[in-house]
């Protein structure tokens, strides 16, 4: 657009407002409904919801409807898509996984962005009670809320997320632009260039054959002397005598561990440990995966991935090892527990 183009825009707005209008006969002031059609952003403290109110159960069908196939069946995110769920007690990490249930302030942010801009490709084709059961669906796959909870316009504004306290003013016009504002060094500015540091979490170092994933997945010399062999055990599932349709059944929950968990021949340990031949294996024991120390201390203690163990640890992670790296909250359901537990016995060492 060029300079006199905006100029003129610029121009025709001032000169429609009332004051100008009544000097020179030009617009007019907009009538109640105008300003209504242009107001539709929603505050924290609900001004602006309209009425209406969705549940989790409602908002699944929603969802794998008209979300998934880019955030994934349980919000845990497609390829370059964002995840929406998980990344509990991940920002204080170098790489944290900011979700509407790990990061966003406040829900009011979600409503309206689904409510202006989803879906993709179809925006403002939901209707609000569909709105409202979406965004308690990603809050179900936050573990936020119980299915049954229901979402409306009279509660949203007084439901706070985990993160609520945890901005701040921008306070950067003091404390940072001052050392961004002197004059640039253009030429003789070091005696040399070296690299100082790695990027590990990007993988994009240069020539670094070791950065092949985030800090935690590589093992000191240190960690590596307290991390055990693995045990040799037999699997407490045979993959060949399970239910096909309860690890069909699995493959489908554990979408909600690969954000950080991976399996088959291919997998790497990334911000948690592979998780290939996991049955009955000696707790800390992956190869190449830095543990916390409470982890470490458990497998040295003789805590074995038993199925008796796998549920505890799967239903509430830390109630069974106190500092576990685990950020996930856990599978409250049974038969969710079961399924992703014949799911991993499918995958040998």
């Amino acid at each position: 657009m060029s300079k006199f183009l905006n100029i003129t825009l610029a121009a025709t707005v001032l000169l429609s407002t009332p004051i100008y209008a009544q000097t020179f006969g030009l617009g007019r002031a907009a009538l109640p409904e105008e300003i209504a059609a242009w107001n539709r952003d929603v505050r924290p403290d609900g001004v602006g919801l309209p009425a209406g109110s969705g549940d989790a159960l409602t908002g699944e069908g929603v969802f794998e409807a008209k979300c998934a196939a880019c955030h994934g069946d349980f919000a845990e995110g497609i390829g370059n898509w964002p995840k929406l769920a998980g990344g509990m007690g991940t920002l204080n990490r170098q790489d944290p996984l900011k979700t509407v249930g790990s990061y966003w302030p406040h829900l009011s942010t979600a409503w309206d962005y689904i409510n202006r801009s989803m879906p993709f490709g179809a925006a403002q084709t939901l209707e609000p009670d569909e709105v409202y059961a979406t965004l308690a669906y990603i809050l179900y796959s936050n573990n936020l809320i119980e299915d049954d909870f229901v979402l409306s316009n009279e509660n949203l504004a007084s439901f706070e997320l985990p993160n609520a306290g945890g901005f701040f003013m921008d306070d950067r016009d003091t404390t940072e632009l001052a050392a961004f504002s002197q004059p640039a060094c253009m030429e003789n500015c070091k005696d040399s260039v070296e690299i100082t540091m790695h990027a590990t979490i990007l993988d994009v170092t240069p020539n670094d054959t070791t950065d092949d994933g985030p800090v935690e997945a590589v093992v000191t010399e240190a960690a590596a002397e307290v991390v055990a062999e693995p045990a040799a055990a037999e699997p407490a599932v045979e993959a060949a005598a399970a239910d096909p349709a309860l690890i069909a059944e699995g493959e489908k929950v554990f979408k909600k561990c690969s954000a950080c968990h991976q399996v088959g021949d291919t997998a790497k340990n990334r911000v948690g440990p592979v998780l290939n031949g996991m049955i009955n294996r000696t707790a800390g024991t992956v190869d190449g995966f830095k543990y916390s120390a409470d982890m470490v201390a458990a497998g040295t203690g003789g805590m074995i991935w038993d199925d008796a163990t796998l549920h505890a640890f799967l239903e509430k992670p830390r109630a069974v090892v106190a500092k576990t790296k685990m950020a996930f909250a856990g599978l409250r359901k049974v038969e969710d527990r079961d399924a992703v537990i014949a799911y991993l016995a499918t995958f040998a060492e």
